[in-house]
Formats: structure tokens, sequence, C-alpha cells
């Protein structure tokens, strides 16, 4: 079943599009970088890079007739025998350590007249080592960085941290006093008061005698 295959149909009938194809890939192997719409350099990309690989397996064949059929096959893609045989005898070991990804491919400004999207297709030389991304700097803190901010809120806790409860601050020029006591204690009921000295005096203490005053 054919589902998902319709890609780089370029609007053209299939025969159209093999012609197509094959005047592209004969370019890029002569001149080995050619211009044309961004839509056809996706399109090529691929086509070109399945013929570079049956030149790789032509080289590396070890019979003769191996790497005619190699050859053929080729020449069914790209119908132009010049670079096939350009490819085959000369750029072919520019391709052999390196697996997969034989081209690139730059976006250019919009062509004037139609503004179509442009794009550079090339094939990348055997000594490109391709683009390393630049490493992104790591975001370390020193450690005193982040000690001094976790400092400052421990130092103003105070007796906070210890569960004592904490007395505002007292003016200058005053002196904190302790509470007075406003209530008395509550008296034992078991213990019974101290008489008086007027209790302990009888009712015959406190009245005169007569005739005393008398007698002195």
């Amino acid at each position: 079943m054919r589902h998902n295959q319709h890609r780089h149909k370029l609007g053209v009938k299939t025969a159209h599009r093999a012609a197509l194809l094959s005047n592209l890939a004969a370019a890029l192997l002569r001149h080995k970088r050619i211009r044309t719409t961004q839509a056809k350099a996706k399109a090529l990309r691929p086509f070109v890079e399945r013929v570079i690989t049956l030149a790789k397996k032509g080289y590396e064949a070890e019979t003769p007739e191996a790497r005619l059929h190699y050859r053929r096959l080729a020449l069914s893609r790209v119908r132009d025998p010049e670079a096939v045989r350009l490819l085959f005898q000369e750029r072919v070991e520019e391709f052999l350590n390196r697996e997969g990804g034989y081209t690139r491919i730059y976006k250019l400004v919009p062509r004037r007249g139609d503004a179509a999207e442009m794009a550079l297709i090339e094939l990348i030389d055997a000594d490109d080592e391709g683009y390393t991304k630049p490493k992104k700097k790591s975001r370390k803190r020193s450690r005193k960085a982040v000690q001094a901010p976790a400092a400052a809120p421990e130092s103003g806790e105070g007796a906070a941290g210890t569960g004592e409860a904490m007395t505002p601050a007292q003016p200058e020029g005053e002196v904190a006093t302790e509470p007075e006591a406003t209530a008395a204690e509550p008296e034992d009921p078991s213990v019974e008061p101290e008489a008086t000295a007027t209790e302990m005096e009888g009712p015959g203490d406190t009245e005169d005698v007569p005739g005393e005053e008398e007698r002195g």
C-alpha cells in the first residue's frame, strides 16, 4: 500500500520528474554545486545520494561484472554517461569514509520576479568535518555566592529559631520593669489563722478590778 508516499511531486508527471531529477543530478556531479529552488533541491538530495551509494558499491565490488552492474543501475537513473563516468572513476573516493550525508543545502534569498524560495545544493568534500554546535556556558554559581544570601535570613531569626519568645525593644531612657502582682495569693483553708491579741485576752482581763486604785 502506498500510504504517505506523495512527496516531491514538483507539480509534474512521473516521466517529467524523472528527467528533471536526472538533469539536476548530472549537473551536480559535474559542477559539485548548483543553484535551484528549495523544492527541487530537497527532491534532488535523496535521488543523488542513492546514485552515490551505487558508485560506492561498485568501487568495493570484487568482480568486473558486479562493477558493471552498479554502473548500469546508475546510468538508468542519471542519463548522462560523462557524469556517471566522472562519479565512478574520480568522485567516488571522496565518499568512501562518509556514511551518508553526501550533500548540503543552503537557503538563499527569494528569486526576483516570482519570489520563489531558492537554495544552493553542493557535494560535501572529503575533508569537511561539518559544523560543530557551540558549547553552552554552564551557569555554576560559586559557593560564596550561594552561602551569602542563605546566611542573611538565618542571622535575622534570632530567638525564633530556638522557640523563645522575642520581647519588643525598649525605647532609650526607659527601664523595663516587671509587672506587679494584682491578685493576692489564695489562702490555704487547712491552716487556721493566728489569733489576734484582743482575741487571746479574756473578758475579765479587760475589766478594771475594784479597789485597786484605792489600795494604791
